[in-house]
């Protein structure tokens, strides 16, 4: 028999609820077949929430049972959230390797005359070492933000953590001046959704959203040092491929 649940999240033309993207996922990796019921109004939403007598959304009901919102899911099925008050060592851990990869990758790196084309390529290559530090500082925090305009990340919020890493590795990549072929395809994917998103929710559906670029704590409005980000990966896909 197959499982089932019902979930109503908020899905607005401004506002898409990352928890309700996060039960969704969730409840699909668990194999359910899912009732996805979207409020699209905050009259909707506060109409459901008047009506269950519940004070946030999402909310989600399994066999006809109201098990709660996204930590609650979680929690029903065995999964541990974190708490803000547990020691982490996450951010140092993140700075303290992407500066030893770093290292090493301008070490092994073949030695070049200085120039201009040069001083554009470190400089591209080291600001996505940094920006993807800020990512996985706190990936959890980042993928809340990312999730709500990245069309693959509304899709496959788990993306988020592929992504803050794929910068990473394409970072590092171009310092090191690994082969164009392992380079340049992660950076040119994730640059090209990454830009489309951008341009999708702030220029076509006028969304007003905080950027994720420099991490999940950022109150940098979402537009064009975003698509910049992802414009500059791309662009700097291309120049390694044809270098």
């Amino acid at each position: 028999m197959a499982k089932h649940a019902e979930l109503y999240r908020m899905h607005t033309q401004y506002h898409i609820c990352p928890y309700g993207l996060k039960s969704r996922a969730l409840l699909r990796r668990e194999n359910f077949e899912i009732d996805d019921h979207l409020l699209t109004t905050r009259e909707q939403t506060e109409k459901f929430k008047s009506e269950y007598d519940v004070e946030t959304t999402p909310q989600t009901f399994i066999n006809g049972e109201r098990v709660g919102g996204y930590s609650e899911l979680k929690a029903y099925f065995g999964k541990t959230k974190e708490k803000d008050s547990d020691t982490s060592y996450r951010p140092v851990i993140a700075i303290f390797s992407m500066a030893f990869l770093m290292a090493v990758a301008l070490l092994a790196r073949p030695v070049m005359e200085p120039g201009l084309l040069l001083l554009v390529e470190l400089f591209v290559a080291l600001s996505m070492c940094a920006l993807a530090i800020q990512k996985l500082k706190d990936p959890e925090g980042f993928s809340f933000q990312f999730i709500t305009y990245d069309l693959l990340g509304m899709r496959y919020p788990r993306y988020a953590y592929a992504y803050a890493f794929l910068e990473a590795f394409a970072g590092i990549g171009m310092l090191a001046m690994l082969p164009a072929w392992l380079v340049s395809p992660p950076a040119a994917f994730i640059g090209v959704v990454g830009a489309v998103s951008v341009f999708k929710a702030v220029y076509i559906d006028k969304r007003e959203l905080k950027c994720a670029c420099v991490g999940g704590d950022s109150n940098v409005p979402l537009g064009v040092i975003s698509l910049t980000e992802n414009l500059m990966m791309v662009a700097m896909a291309i120049w390694v491929w044809f270098r």
